[in-house]
C-alpha cells in the first residue's frame, strides 16, 4: 500500500502538467481491454500487454493482482500512452497469479483526487509442473487453463531442452487440454520444460519453466528373508534385508499358513527404510508352520521376490521314560542350516541342551538322566536353527514356540503291600528316578505309634516292627525327600498290609 501511496503522490504532482487536466468531468474513463499475460523466460518477469484507451479523460493506469476476487494493487503508470508493463515476480516458480488494469483521471471539482475505471478483464499465468513416471517410462506435465480475452487460445505447445540444450517443440495439445505426456526418455537425464498457449490472433503466453530428472525403476538385485521367530508371547518375528542399490519403496509382506494353499497379503510398507524391514505377526496359529515372502512393489505389480523364511513347530512327546522332540526342517535360507541346538527350561530358564547335526529333525531326551536337574515337575524345549553360508552375509536365526510336558510323578509309592515271605511284593519301598540329597520315610499305625522308620533311600519296610509282623491293617506313611537340585518334596498316603497266609 505505501507503494501505491508514492505513486499517486507522484501521480498528482505531475498531474496538473498532463495534457487535457482542468477539462475533466465526471464521468469514469473507460476499462482498458488485457491482451496477455507471460512470462519472460529470460528474465523470469511477469509482462502484461493491454489495448491502450482511447478516452481523453484519462491520465494512466494502475496494475492489480487479483486474489479472491480482489484487486491489490502492484503499481501505477503515468503514461496514457503505455500498452505494457513488466516486473520481476519471484512467485510464478510456484503458482500461477491472476492480473487486471485499470484507467485513471481526476475530477475538476476536487483537483486532489483521482477517479479509477472498472478493472479490466484479468488474465492469469501459467503454471505448469513435471513429474516423473518411471512405471510408464515418461514424464507428466500438467498447467492450468490460460483463459484470454478478447482472443482465444487456439493449441498448446510443449518446448523442451534436454541436459540443457536448446529447445525443441516435443508436441502439442488441443486448447482443451491441460496435460501432456513427454516420452521416450533417458534414464537420468533432466527436462526443461515450457508450455506455451499460442492465440487465435497468433500472439503466445509462456509458462514459467519447470524440470525434472528422468528416474527408470530400479528393482533391488536381491531380497532376503533373515528369519521366522517364534516369540514367548506368541507371536512371530520377521526380518528382511534388502539390496541398498534400489530405488523401490514400497513392499508386500506376504504369508501362508501349512505347505499348501495360497499367499495372503498382511502388510504393505511405503516409504521409510528401504534396506530392512521387520514386522510381528500378532495373527498368526503358532501351531502351525507359517511360511512368509516378501515382494517389491513397482507400479502395483510384484516386480521381485524373496526367498521364504518359515517358522518352527516343535512336537514333543512323553513316553514317561523318555521325551521325544521333533521338528520341520527349514529349507528356505539363501544359506544352509549349520546347526541344531535344543534349548530346555528346568526351572530356571531356557539354557543350552544339546547341539543336533543339521540332518536331523529329532531328538530324544532320558527322563531319569535329568531328574537332578529339575527345580519343577513342568518341563519345557526349544529348537534354534542356524544359518551358514548366506551369500549376502546375511546369517539367521530362527527360533521355535516352546513345546512342554509335565513330569507328574518324580516320586511313587504303592498303597498295598504282602508281607508274607513269597517273594512276591514283600517289600515296601517309594520308587524314584534319581538319588536323593536327604531321605526320610516314617510309618505309623492307626495310634500314630512308629512301626518303621528310616533315612536310607535303600531301606525298604517287610512289615515287621521290633522284629515282629504287623498286623493286617492300614498304616500311615509320609516321606520328604529333596532331590540333588535342591527340589524339596513331602508326600503323604497310606499302605495296607495283606497278609494271605
Amino acid at each position: 500500500m505505501k507503494f501505491r501511496q508514492i505513486h499517486i503522490l507522484l501521480f498528482l504532482i505531475i498531474l496538473p502538467c498532463l495534457p487535457g487536466y482542468g477539462q475533466n468531468d465526471d464521468r469514469l474513463p473507460a476499462a482498458p481491454t488485457l491482451l496477455l499475460v507471460t512470462i519472460n523466460q529470460d528474465n523470469g518477469h511477469t509482462e502484461l500487454s493491454w489495448v491502450p484507451n482511447t478516452g481523453i479523460e484519462f491520465h494512466g493506469y494502475i496494475i492489480f493482482k487479483i486474489s479472491n476476487n480482489e484487486g491489490n494493487p502492484i503499481d501505477t503508470i503515468l503514461d496514457p500512452s503505455a500498452t505494457s508493463f513488466s516486473f520481476p515476480n519471484p512467485w510464478y516458480k510456484v503458482r500461477s497469479e491472476c492480473y487486471a488494469i485499470s484507467a485513471v483521471d481526476t475530477t475538476t471539482r476536487t483537483t486532489d483526487t483521482w477517479r479509477e475505471s472498472k478493472f479490466s478483464n484479468n488474465i492469469c499465468t501459467i503454471y505448469a509442473t513435471a513429474s516423473p513416471d518411471p512405471c510408464n517410462n515418461l514424464i507428466k506435465l500438467s498447467w492450468n487453463e490460460y483463459s484470454s480475452y478478447p482472443h482465444e487460445v487456439s493449441r498448446y505447445e510443449i518446448i523442451v531442452s534436454e541436459d540443457g540444450g536448446p529447445f525443441f517443440l516435443a508436441g502439442q495439445v488441443e486448447s482443451e487440454e491441460t496435460a501432456f505426456s513427454f516420452q521416450n526418455i533417458t534414464e537420468g537425464s533432466r527436462y526443461d520444460f515450457i508450455i506455451k498457449a499460442v492465440l487465435e490472433n497468433g500472439q503466445s503466453s509462456s509458462s514459467n519453466p519447470t524440470s525434472a530428472v528422468a528416474s527408470l525403476t530400479t528393482l533391488p538385485r536381491w531380497i532376503n528373508a533373515d528369519y521366522a521367530t517364534v516369540t514367548d508371547d506368541g507371536e512371530i518375528e520377521l526380518s528382511f534385508h534388502i539390496d541398498s542399490s534400489s530405488d523401490i519403496d514400497t513392499f508386500a509382506l506376504e504369508r501362508r499358513t501349512g505347505y499348501s494353499g495360497p499367499y495372503q497379503q498382511i502388510e504393505l510398507f511405503t516409504g521409510g527404510d528401504t534396506e530392512s524391514l521387520s514386522y510381528t505377526d500378532r495373527s498368526a496359529r503358532t501351531d502351525e508352520i507359517n511360511f512368509y515372502r516378501l515382494s517389491a512393489v513397482v507400479c502395483r505389480e510384484y516386480a521381485l521376490t524373496s526367498n521364504t523364511a518359515s517358522s518352527l513347530k516343535l512336537s514333543l512327546t512323553n513316553t514317561g521314560n523318555e521325551i521325544i522332540l521333533n521338528w520341520n526342517r527349514y529349507r528356505q535360507w539363501l544359506g544352509s542350516v549349520s546347526s541344531w541346538t535344543i534349548l530346555a527350561d528346568k526351572g530356571k530358564g531356557f539354557e543350552y541342551e544339546a547341539t543336533v547335526s543339521p540332518d536331523d529333525t529329532l531328538y530324544v531326551i532320558s527322563i531319569p538322566e535329568i531328574m537332578h536337574e529339575l527345580k519343577k515337575d513342568e518341563l519345557c524345549f526349544k529348537i534354534r536353527a542356524t544359518e551358514t553360508g548366506n551369500p549376502h552375509g546375511i546369517n539367521g536365526e530362527s527360533v521355535s514356540g516352546n513345546a512342554c510336558t509335565t513330569i507328574e510323578e518324580l516320586v511313587t509309592l504303592p498303597n498295598v503291600f504282602t508281607p508274607d515271605g513269597d517273594g512276591i511284593n514283600d517289600l515296601f519301598r517309594p520308587v524314584m528316578t534319581f538319588t536323593p540329597a536327604e531321605y526320610r520315610l516314617t510309618i505309623s499305625d492307626r495310634r500314630r505309634k512308629v512301626v518303621f522308620e528310616t533315612s536310607d533311600h535303600t531301606e525298604s519296610w517287610d512289615g515287621t516292627s521290633g522284629g515282629s509282623p504287623v498286623a493286617q491293617d492300614v498304616y500311615m506313611w509320609f516321606l520328604r525327600v529333596t532331590t540333588p537340585s535342591g527340589l524339596s518334596i513331602d508326600r503323604t498316603g497310606t499302605i495296607t498290609v495283606v497278609r494271605r497266609k
